[in-house]
């Protein structure tokens, strides 16, 4: 992955994501699940994120996705959670037996192409500066 540049940054700002449906339900299957990628992957298109890999399983999504430095994990989780919650609960009257389609719980971690032995190196280097 190359940085992305603009006219004030240079940056690389990647999650790896992952969320379940309540109660850890298998639910994501079939035309479920092939509706929740359309869904993950056209919000992401909307704000401009570029999905990485995406992995619907039946109880829990993987995303990887690059975002840019104003996006936290939360705002990427928040977005696809509501878009597909709503969506699928309407299209689906079988996911409306659920209290709610997701768990308020996910997983969050960075990904990038700098180890965190490159970082410390660097941040010693600055300081000769």
């Amino acid at each position: 992955m190359e940085y992305q540049r603009d006219e004030h940054r240079v940056h690389l700002i990647v999650y790896h994501l992952v969320w379940t449906p309540k109660r850890r339900k298998a639910v994501l299957t079939g035309a479920i699940g092939l509706d929740c990628r359309a869904l993950i992957e056209a919000k992401c298109t909307e704000k401009g994120w570029d999905v990485i890999e995406l992995a619907v399983q039946p109880d829990h999504i993987h995303l990887f996705v690059r975002v840019w430095p104003n996006v936290s994990a939360a705002d990427v989780v928040k977005e696809c959670k509501g878009v597909t919650s709503h969506d699928l609960r309407v299209k689906y009257p079988s996911l409306r037996r659920l209290p709610s389609l997701w768990t308020r719980s996910y997983f969050a971690a960075t990904a990038g192409n700098v180890s965190s032995e490159t970082v410390k190196r660097y941040i010693e280097a600055q300081k000769g500066i």
